[in-house]
């Protein structure tokens, strides 16, 4: 996978030697195993500044108001004891943080520094959210705390920082317009950063719905939902300026009855079920509007079967709308749309501006992976920047080890270790002072790897395939003999 994305070359000792000395990787997840040698140097020591864990009972970091932070000299103190877990609680059971932040900056030291990551000598700051596995999505709170705490800390630190974040969900218009997406676009401004998110694993979910309506019209749309679900959502946004009324009919066919904006909250029990429609406004983040369906059990689980959302329109000036179900991990595979759409399936946040956007794809045979969330050919909405390998990915395992992994939170932490080695020679070593932010993914898509038979940018790969190697080349390039270009801020 190193091959493949051509890092392997620019940490060879004879071209650029780049390892991620003197840069920070952020790891935003589900924790780590912080006794795995790979996060350790050769004299045993942790190559971990500072571990945050949000579910942890304090001390917080300062200027924070829950969890626990450890420093790298707690941190050393639990891997000499004989007792670790005794010292230093927090652990990644999950183990999706511990294999994310071995592919962005593994040392091998678990293989004989065979199974390297992408930024083998990188320090790292680590975050764990305050969630319930990683399989349910953090509150955005505690994710937009997490960013404010490593660019702080990084910036205390004077150093410069790739921050990865795996996570994505649906719960929003995917235009990049929620306070979530546009905090995470300011912080994309501030100190020497770059975010790196991966565009989610809904491309074949079927969780999508887009549809337009004429005045007067009725439409009706079928969805599934699985067995075993508790509670789910639909999430749906439309044009302000449209007026909709909706009805829900439940498996078995009792209706919610129609319920319009003048009710703006509605709630309705029906058996088991408990629905509530929230008709929102428009916020000084987005001019559309959203009607958000919120389904739960009362007691056990909600009935599996078929659903039909309709849909009565009555005076209509754009007509467009769009819908989303909660993403695989929350509902399952037997939960989707009876006819969705493909395009605008990648998940949130990584449809906010300044991030670079990372699509999965199977190395071994270069096609994208199904699972890989797709943008759309309309380019005033986003899309994918890069894509990275995705599929049966060999790294850290929680407990030690190694294992494989797959899904785009497996592309991302290739792309945030690549960014780490582009600072490492733009910033450590003074090539390029103000290599981040835009900058980052403006060279990486220079580099890319292209197939002639595509046309680019797409919606699967965006500008193609990372290519390290080739990214360098333009940076040496781009230098034009000095600095001076890139004083010109």
């Amino acid at each position: 996978d190193l091959i493949s994305t051509c890092v392997r070359a620019v940490q060879d000792k004879r071209t650029y030697g780049l390892t991620g000395s003197g840069v920070i990787v952020a790891i935003i997840d589900s924790g780590i195993d912080y006794m795995h040698p790979d996060f350790r140097t050769e004299d045993g020591d942790s190559r971990i500044l500072y571990l945050w864990d949000q579910t942890g009972g304090g001390p917080p970091p300062e200027g924070f108001t829950s969890g626990t932070e450890y420093s790298r000299e707690q941190i050393n103190a639990a891997l000499r004891s004989p007792d670790p877990m005794e010292i230093i609680s927090s652990m990644d059971t999950s183990g999706h943080g511990t294999a994310v932040a071995g592919i962005a900056a593994g040392n091998g030291r678990a293989s004989g520094g065979e199974n390297l990551g992408v930024a083998p000598e990188s320090e790292l700051i680590v975050v764990k959210v305050g969630m319930k596995g990683y399989r349910s999505f953090a509150r955005t709170t505690e994710l937009l705390r997490a960013f404010k705490y490593v660019i702080d800390r990084a910036r205390s630190l004077n150093k410069p920082v790739a921050v990865n974040m795996s996570f994505g969900m649906n719960n929003g218009s995917h235009r990049g317009d929620s306070l979530f997406e546009t905090y995470i676009t300011d912080i994309g401004t501030q100190w020497k950063n770059c975010v790196v998110v991966p565009t989610g694993n809904e491309g074949a979910s079927g969780h999508h719905f887009a549809g337009r309506i004429a005045a007067g019209e009725k439409k009706e749309i079928e969805f599934f939902t699985a067995s075993g679900i508790e509670q789910f959502y639909i999430s749906l946004w439309k044009n302000f300026t449209d007026s909709f009324s909706v009805e829900l009919e439940f498996p078995g066919g009792m209706s919610s009855g129609v319920i319009g904006i003048e009710s703006q909250v509605k709630t309705v029990r029906m058996n088991n079920l408990s629905l509530t429609v929230i008709y929102g406004q428009p916020s000084r983040y987005s001019s559309s509007q959203e009607i958000y369906f919120s389904l739960r059990a009362v007691e056990g689980t909600v009935s599996p079967g078929v659903w039909r959302l309709r849909i009565i329109a009555t005076n209509i000036v754009d007509g467009g709308f769009e819908m989303w179900l909660p993403t695989t991990e929350e509902v399952g595979e037997e939960t989707y749309f009876s006819s969705p759409a493909t395009n605008n399936t990648m998940t949130i946040p990584s449809t906010a501006q300044k991030v670079i956007k990372v699509a999965g794809y199977n190395d071994r045979i270069g096609n994208i992976a199904e699972f890989s969330g797709r943008g759309s050919a309309n380019s005033a909405l986003p899309n994918p920047d890069i894509a990275a390998p995705a599929v049966g990915i060999l790294s850290a395992k929680s407990g030690g080890g190694y294992d494989t992994f797959t899904g785009t939170s497996m592309a991302a932490p290739f792309v945030t270790g690549a960014a780490a080695l582009m600072m490492q020679w733009g910033i450590v070593r003074k090539n390029a002072p103000f290599m981040y932010g835009e900058r980052v993914k403006a060279f990486m898509r220079l580099g890319a790897s292209r197939n002639t038979r595509m046309t680019y940018p797409n919606p699967t790969f965006g500008y193609g395939t990372l290519c390290l190697s080739g990214t360098l080349s333009y940076m040496e390039r781009y230098k034009w003999g000095g600095d001076e270009i890139w004083l010109q801020e």
